[in-house]
């Protein structure tokens, strides 16, 4: 399961730090949590996709390990993060 273009495209417009910015860890953790977001949502109705599921809980390690690596970097941006994405810790 993957976003499409355009929420891409609007994710990365609200996230980006910069113009262009596609690789700093807040617009990855973003563009994860859309992704596990889709998932969740199609597990709703298709409960024994096991194939995907193991693909949610890699992207869910993913975004773990880059939400301890904005952590330690800097605290202030990742309570933001996590503040506007709605995420709990």
């Amino acid at each position: 399961m993957s976003i499409t273009a355009e929420k891409k495209a609007d994710v990365l417009k609200e996230f980006a730090t910069k113009e262009g910015d596609t690789g700093s860890p807040e617009v990855q953790i973003a563009i994860l949590s859309s992704r596990i977001e889709t998932l969740t949502e199609h597990f709703k109705t298709h409960k024994k996709d096991n194939h995907s599921r193991r693909g949610l809980l890699k992207l869910v390690a993913l975004r773990r390990k880059l939400l301890d690596y904005t952590r330690s970097k800097s605290e202030d941006r990742y309570k933001d993060l996590i503040k506007r994405l709605g995420l709990r810790r």
